[in-house]
């Protein structure tokens, strides 16, 4: 049976990695208008939830650069 503390720390295992990555993704490109703030604090405030939702939705909505060369 697993204990409570085995699921906090299973929860952050998980949650920390993806927030890693949402935030980065997040910095690293442009959105259109406030999009990039929203999906900061999105992300801040709802770390697993934001996180996962970010990378289902949000990174469709980064504006595309053009393919250099």
């Amino acid at each position: 049976m697993i204990g409570i503390m085995e699921l906090i720390v299973l929860l952050l295992l998980i949650s920390l990695p993806l927030f890693l990555i949402a935030l980065v993704d997040i910095l690293k490109h442009d959105f259109p208008g406030n999009d990039k703030l929203v999906w900061i604090l999105v992300v801040i405030f709802f770390p697993l939830i934001g996180s996962i939702l970010y990378l289902i939705i949000g990174k469709k909505a980064r504006i595309q650069k053009p393919a250099a060369g």
